[in-house]
């Protein structure tokens, strides 16, 4: 850092420092900027420093340190406001400088540091004898701290071969302990090792004869095996053969009489009802009145067909319902889901199964309600009402196709209905010779 000359004659400011600030006054000088940086406005600063005029003046010193040593070296009309300003805070150190005589007891550092900044006649002089003092300061230091670490490195070297002899001492009395043990060992070592192979000998022999052994009774299993699986399917297929004969010829006969006797219950049925239907009033029939004609005052063919009932009447049901032996088919799900399908599964379930014990009640015709197993979890524990037969199909098998095999079970001629609104259903069990009704009728008639 070297001043210029700027001032004039008889005053300090033509002289000229040529070596470096010493650092220790450098940091000083920036502290005396620092502090006389706050009192100065915005106006009066450099423009390179009034970024940090808002700084606090530990932030200042720390972010514009350099800045500021520059600018005072720099601008000589900033080095004067600023030694203004240290007049004024410590106007007794100006005072001495300015009578060339400082303090003796002053730090060397803050007179060296206020010369600079005021500079007064021989600060050059003042500048340098305070470096060479904190020179000399910083090499008695030096040299008081290397004579102490020296001394604490003596001390730590004594107490560590201390320790070191001491360590080694120890060490080597584990040694021959340890000598001494691993002689034991080694010996004990030997004789289980001489062990150990003697065991593994009588081992592979004891493993051959089991091995052998093995081998043999796995066979003699194996054998016993074959011979009982073979002598169990046997007598499987004989008690099975034998089981289907009886069957057939129990189920045969049984199924046939069941037929034959509901067939002819149906007819006699039948018969009975179309007897009661021509119970005509004894009147004599004349030719003439055989001839299709209208009468005055009877009905013609025409109104006749407006009278007819409507495919959706719940009146069809009934005429249906009473036939001889009628049984009623219910595709369970397929009338609940079309009903009320906002209903859970069992309150669907126990609402239609209520409405059909009351229908069989008053038709007394049989009746049958079908529901889809696949959909179940676990068996549904129900008990079925009065005069209705409740059927789940099993794995495997829809709801549908158990209908199909319901229809398929009747004996010909006999009145089967099916209340299911699938097509599939519906048409399948019209080929089967029952009379499919939509689920919108049940559910009308139940109503």
């Amino acid at each position: 850092m070297v001043e210029t000359a700027g001032g004039g004659p008889g005053d300090g400011t033509a002289e000229v420092l040529d070596r470096p600030l010493p650092d220790g006054v450098r940091r000083r000088v920036v502290q005396i900027v620092s502090d006389g940086f706050g009192g100065l406005t915005v106006a009066e600063l450099p423009a390179q420093l009034r970024q940090y005029a808002r700084f606090a003046p530990n932030r200042r010193a720390k972010f514009a340190g350099n800045a500021m040593a520059t600018a005072l070296e720099t601008d000589t009309l900033f080095r004067q406001r600023i030694g203004e300003k240290l007049r004024e805070a410590q106007p007794e150190l100006a005072g001495a400088l300015d009578s060339g005589s400082p303090p003796p007891a002053a730090d060397p550092l803050d007179v060296a540091a206020a010369a600079y900044v005021l500079r007064p006649t021989g600060w050059v002089k003042l500048v340098a004898a305070a470096g060479e003092e904190a020179q000399r300061a910083d090499a008695e230091r030096a040299d008081e701290e290397s004579r102490a670490e020296l001394e604490r490195l003596r001390e730590e070297l004594d107490r560590a071969r201390e320790q070191t002899r001491a360590e080694t001492e120890r060490l080597r009395a584990e040694l021959d302990s340890a000598k001494r043990e691993a002689e034991s060992l080694h010996r004990k070592l030997r004789a289980a090792l001489s062990d150990v192979k003697r065991g593994e000998a009588a081992l592979r022999k004891m493993q051959a004869e089991t091995e052998s052994l093995r081998t043999e009774g796995q066979a003699q299993v194996s054998a016993a095996e074959s011979e009982g699986r073979r002598l169990k399917a046997r007598l499987g297929e004989v008690e099975a053969a034998l089981e289907a004969s009886r069957r057939a010829a129990r189920e045969g006969r049984s199924v046939e009489d069941m037929r034959v006797r509901l067939l002819l219950d149906t007819v006699l049925d039948a018969a009975q009802g179309l007897r009661r239907e021509l119970a005509l009033p004894p009147v004599s029939v004349r030719p003439a009145e055989t001839v299709d004609a209208v009468e005055p005052g009877r009905m013609t063919p025409k109104d006749i067909a407006a009278r007819a009932l409507s495919e959706n009447d719940p009146a069809i049901l009934n005429q249906l319902l009473a036939l001889p032996q009628a049984h009623l088919v219910v595709d369970g799900y397929n009338v609940t889901k079309t009903g009320y399908p906002q209903m859970p599964l069992e309150k669907q379930r126990l609402r239609l199964l209520g409405q059909l014990s009351q229908l069989a009640a008053q038709t007394g015709a049989e009746v049958t309600c079908v529901f889809d197993g696949a959909e179940l979890a676990a068996p549904v524990l129900l008990a079925p009402p009065r005069g209705v037969r409740v059927l789940f199909s099993k794995p495997g098998v829809t709801a549908d196709e158990l209908i199909r095999q319901l229809v398929r079970a009747e004996p010909p001629g006999r009145p089967v209905i099916v209340a299911s609104t699938d097509r599939e259903v519906a048409d399948g069990v019209a080929k089967a010779g029952a009379r499919p009704v939509a689920s919108a009728m049940l559910l009308k008639r139940l109503s």
